[in-house]
């Protein structure tokens, strides 16, 4: 299978190829041209363990790994290193159920994918004989940056290069990026906001592009979602929480089931819309927003402006107005019109906005709805689940329970899964604070003033962030990044 750049039908690239360069040439993103051409046994899928089901969708995606292959490297990613054997649990609160993806070494939903991208790279670097040294540059609003360090940490061959908002993550989300430990490691605060840090990220893999004489005997490539690597692992998640409730005699198999999916770059949910376009029946596909609306605003009206106040929110991870893996959506729903996305693309960039036809709106609103919600309703979210039903959750997860009130009102004999996408540990200031408790000042102090409340453990790979030693303190302008990244990039060492 060769995947497709979004902007270009002239650029291909293999599986394994596509995961190693991570962002096309032209700064597309790859894909898959034809979801009929991927072949998968839903009936068959959906007995397997979590493990096996991972190696048997993730092979279909990217067929150039054998079954055998996969399975090792499924295998090396996740066994043993979640919190439950199933890696994902689903759990009923209500009438609605929450698929808890926060239970991996980070405590965070990219964990699912970043366990794993680092065994395809891995991989794909030997099965295309590449030589040189690859240095991957991430931006980060806050989960992706520690779990891409914790899964490429010390891998031979491989070196990261970590982008977050200086002031735009929590101080536990800051903290576990500052100290991680690794020769391989550099982690670098930017004086901006997410969308100022992914968009220097994305210029600096175009000036490399321009003058590859800049980085001998280097290539870049990215954790972001943007990479097909990173993306492909978290559909297995959608398959295996319908599993669960099939097991569960909820429903019946092939009964539609809708997804409230938190987001802010697109990729989770888009992953979602991926796992449909290979056979799962899925309804509707719910995107939650925080008070950066502007995904629920273009799925509403089709109209994308990023020239917009930006709100630093409760929810960091979500505050982005520039959300690249959109543009997969508009490549699939354009029907691989590739000029067409170069175009929008083009227009995003110079502009600031773009604006789809009515036939496309038409054909994603089939696909998707949209909601939002403020810190003040997602503060009473948390405080309104944890009184009736005892469960805690965090402030990404709260934005979507609150979006799918609204669904559920209109459609209250439908399966609803909440996708959990962090541990309330990681925001425990906010969290304190929406169930009435006064919050220690240092948020570390929050950790065990939590646990104390609600009789939950703080996780372990939390739980000695406040002792531990900062190695990484440097602080950058936004604009300084791209000249900052090539020259770490060409380093002989760090």
């Amino acid at each position: 299978m060769l995947y497709q750049s979004t902007r270009s039908k002239n650029l291909a690239a293999t599986g394994p190829e596509a995961i190693l360069r991570g962002i096309a040439p032209d700064g597309g993103l790859y894909m898959i041209p034809d979801f009929s051409a991927v072949r998968l046994n839903r009936k068959e899928l959906l007995e397997l363990d979590t493990i096996p089901m991972a190696s048997r969708i993730l092979q279909a995606l990217l067929p150039d790994f054998t079954p055998a292959e996969m399975d090792e490297l499924t295998e090396k990613a996740y066994r043993g290193k979640f919190e439950t054997e199933d890696l994902t649990p689903l759990v009923q609160v209500g009438d609605r159920y929450i698929l808890e993806l926060f239970r991996g070494p980070t405590s965070a939903f990219k964990d699912v994918a970043l366990s794993m991208l680092p065994q395809l790279m891995t991989a794909s670097r030997a099965k295309t004989g590449m030589k040189d040294e690859i240095v991957i540059l991430t931006a980060t609003s806050g989960d992706t940056g520690k779990a891409a360090l914790e899964g490429f940490h010390d891998v031979p061959g491989i070196r990261i290069l970590v982008f977050f908002p200086n002031n735009g993550v929590s101080a536990v989300q800051k903290a576990q990026m500052v100290t991680q430990t690794g020769g391989n490691v550099c982690v670098t605060a930017i004086n901006g906001n997410f969308d100022d840090a992914q968009t220097g990220v994305k210029k600096t893999f175009a000036a490399a592009a321009e003058n590859p004489e800049t980085l001998r005997g280097v290539a870049l490539s990215s954790a972001n979602s943007i990479n097909i690597g990173r993306l492909a692992p978290q559909v297995v998640y959608y398959f295996k929480s319908y599993a669960d409730l099939v097991r569960e005699k909820k429903i019946r198999c092939g009964d539609p089931v809708t997804f409230v999916v938190p987001t802010g770059n697109f990729g989770d949910i888009l992953a979602g819309y991926f796992a449909k376009m290979l056979g799962l029946p899925v309804k509707k596909l719910i995107c939650a927003s925080n008070e950066n609306k502007v995904l629920t605003d273009f799925l509403n009206e089709g109209v994308y402006d990023r020239m917009r106040p930006f709100y630093k929110t409760t929810s960091p991870s979500m505050d982005i107005l520039v959300s690249s893996n959109l543009e997969r959506l508009l490549y699939m729903v354009s029907g691989c019109d590739s000029a067409l996305v170069g175009n929008l693309m083009a227009s995003l960039n110079e502009t600031g906005r773009y604006q789809i036809s009515a036939a496309m709106l038409q054909k994603i609103q089939a696909e998707f709805g949209a909601g939002f919600c403020d810190d003040q309703k997602t503060a009473a979210t948390i405080a309104a689940v944890w009184k009736e039903y005892g469960y805690l959750m965090d402030t990404h997860t709260a934005v979507a329970w609150a979006v799918s009130e609204d669904y559920k009102r209109q459609n209250p004999a439908e399966p609803v899964i909440v996708l959990s996408t962090a541990s309330p540990f990681k925001f425990p200031h906010a969290v304190l604070q929406a169930i009435g408790e006064t919050p220690a000042v240092d948020e570390f102090d929050c950790l065990t003033q939590l646990s104390e409340v609600s009789g939950l453990p703080v996780p372990k790979n939390l739980a000695g962030l406040k002792t531990a030693p900062v190695l990484h303190d440097r602080v950058i302008e936004k604009e300084e990044l791209v000249e900052y990244a090539l020259k770490k990039a060409g380093e002989a060492q760090w």
